[in-house]
């Protein structure tokens, strides 16, 4: 399973804040949308990204306030990404060994959507299940035995 089909199956909506928008604008926006990222674009270029964790830490920095910094100060400007031919396992192993929950998916330098954990969970049990059904359709067609 590729990337692409996550994102085929997820669809296509895509939350995005600029640099220099102000932090607690954006954690209303994730709060409002019930999301657990942005994706901060620049220029039309992805520049980094802004998931609950680096708000959280935005929260623990200003004793227990946002603050009235800008995305810029807390997104991470260096976020991992994929490629829609990516493949789910190398998806999960990225996710696992950098623990990372969000991934933008990136075609060159276009933005095609954002992968989560989540998502990445969901397709993989839904692609278990069909082959479990499969599965249990052909053992019970299994043939029988060979006469003598």
């Amino acid at each position: 399973m590729k990337v692409s089909e996550i994102l085929t199956v997820k669809g296509n909506i895509l939350y995005t804040v600029t640099p220099d928008t102000a932090m607690v604008d954006a954690v209303h926006t994730m709060a409002e949308k019930d999301i657990g990222s942005l994706v901060v674009m620049e220029y039309g270029d992805l520049v980094g990204m802004l998931t609950f964790r680096e708000a959280l830490k935005a929260v623990h920095e200003n004793n227990g306030s946002v603050g009235s910094c800008s995305v810029r100060k807390h997104m991470d400007d260096h976020p991992l990404t994929v490629t829609p031919d990516t493949d789910i396992n190398e998806v999960r192993r990225v996710m696992l060994e950098k623990h990372t929950r969000y991934l933008p998916v990136l075609d060159a330098k276009t933005l095609l959507g954002v992968i989560s954990f989540y998502d990445v969970a969901k397709s993989v049990l839904e692609a278990q299940s069909f082959e479990n059904k499969l599965l249990k359709a052909y053992i019970r067609d299994w043939p029988g035995a060979a006469e003598e």
